[in-house]
């Protein structure tokens, strides 16, 4: 029997990971060939920060992916799998790195869905090495505009599949993905851990690590100003082997909640200053290297669970901008001179590595480094991202469009000149535009 419910009350609203919120209901459904039908759109676990996976106004509803989550195949000899959008990634890591295998891109959290890693083509801190998850996906199941359900694949309806990576959802409802999965030599993460001294020395110690190490990120300190302005702390790891990783796997880390919302100020300039300060003094020495587990080196802040709360009742918005190779040198000095000269205080600000341009026809990275800060809504946030955004223009940059809740669509049409070839393809795939979101009413300038 097919588990089918709607959550749905007058007055309810959907929300973002960053408490971007709108009027909505949505169908949870492990049939989702028959619940996709009519629908502007799915959604996951809500981990896209802002309104990317919120329905248009006109048609306040959305399809819940999460009770369709089983695994349909996986031949152990190749790795490839196949299996509902709805599956979570933290269950397919519980399942499988058991097993010696794991996901050959993962992002930040591991609470998102096959499907949400497709619709954002997610990277990770092995871009430079393996690309986005879009690069390894081999097939997906749709049901596209006008109710068909079809596979796509690089060889079959080849457009539908490379507009759908990191397509946001708008070409047609994710039903199935297939894709490769990596065998592993443990599931212990060999890392190593070294302080750099500001922003400018940090883009040169990424590409240095660049070279030897498979996964690299950095947290960067955007509050110090000066000659500091940047520092932070470089991190490399790779896969433990089996002679370096014990006998026993890494233990699961308990995930307390956070029972309350922070007060408003708890996020000031002043007390962001102070955690950086001690943050970065926490790493006293210089380098550090040791074995630690999967869950901490790729997913620190699932640790915490609800840890948006810290930004208090009115949430807050991620800006993350890429900044390619082709820039002028110190692009990333200068990003960040705008948020410290707009008293910007993020909390967190994490510095990626990119060596190769997604297959997706709106895929986010290519060559070059990404910033991604995490900012507190207040009264001035729409002009710092304003202020961001131009400077982004300025560099040749683009946005992440899992992370936006308040770009203007001046800003993301200038900076997006593959936007004509994806509206061309919503014009053969969905012609009367019934995909639809809160998102793409506000920067694609679809009917709301």
């Amino acid at each position: 029997m097919t588990k089918e419910r709607s959550k749905h009350a007058q007055g309810s609203r959907l929300s973002g990971w960053g408490r971007h919120s709108a009027p909505g209901s949505e169908l949870l459904t492990e049939n989702l060939e028959r619940g996709s039908a009519d629908m502007p759109l799915s959604r996951g676990l809500g981990r896209s920060y802002g309104d990317s996976s919120l329905p248009p106004a006109d048609k306040p509803f959305a399809l819940n992916t999460t009770l369709a989550d089983r695994i349909l195949a996986f031949d152990e000899e190749s790795g490839l799998l196949r299996a509902e959008a709805g599956l979570a990634l933290a269950e397919l890591n519980r399942l499988l790195l058991p097993r010696g295998w794991f996901t050959p891109v993962t992002p930040g959290t591991q609470y998102v869905t096959l499907g949400g890693m497709v619709a954002a083509d997610v990277h990770g801190k092995n871009q430079h090495v393996d690309g986005d998850f879009g690069d390894h996906v081999t097939r997906l199941l749709m049901r596209v505009a006008d109710e068909r359900v079809l596979w796509c694949s690089p060889e079959e309806h080849a457009d539908l599949f490379y507009g759908s990576i990191g397509g946001m959802g708008l070409l047609g409802h994710i039903l199935e993905v297939e894709f490769t999965m990596r065998r592993v030599p443990s599931p212990w993460i060999w890392q190593e851990t070294e302080r750099v001294a500001n922003i400018d020395a940090f883009e040169r110690a990424l590409s240095d690590a660049a070279k030897d190490w498979p996964m690299t990120v950095g947290w960067i300190d955007c509050v110090a100003g000066g000659a500091n302005l940047g520092r932070g702390i470089l991190m490399k790891g790779r896969w433990a082997t089996a002679d370096e990783a014990p006998k026993d796997p890494p233990h699961a880390l308990p995930r307390p909640k956070l029972p309350f919302d922070f007060p408003s100020w708890a996020l000031g300039r002043l007390s962001v200053r102070a955690f950086n300060e001690l943050y970065f003094r926490k790493h006293f020495r210089k380098e550090t290297r040791g074995l630690v587990g999967p869950q901490s080196f790729f997913y620190p802040l699932d640790v915490l669970r609800d840890w948006y709360r810290i930004y208090g009742q009115r949430g807050f918005t991620q800006w993350q901008g890429l900044l390619p190779r082709s820039a002028p040198p110190g692009a990333a000095r200068r990003t960040l001179e705008i948020l410290s000269a707009r008293g910007g205080a993020s909390f967190l600000a994490v510095i990626k590595d990119c060596n190769r341009a997604g297959v997706g026809t709106l895929s986010f990275p290519a060559p070059g480094i990404t910033l991604a800060l995490d900012i507190p809504m207040r009264d001035d946030t729409q002009a710092l991202i304003d202020a961001l955004n131009e400077q982004l223009l300025r560099e040749g940059g683009r946005i992440y469009l899992a992370k936006d809740s308040l770009t203007r669509p001046e800003h993301f049409h200038a900076m997006e000149p593959r936007l004509a070839e994806f509206e061309r393809l919503r014009d053969v795939w969905d012609p009367e535009r019934k995909l639809r979101s809160a998102q793409s009413v506000r920067l694609f300038g679809d009917r709301a």
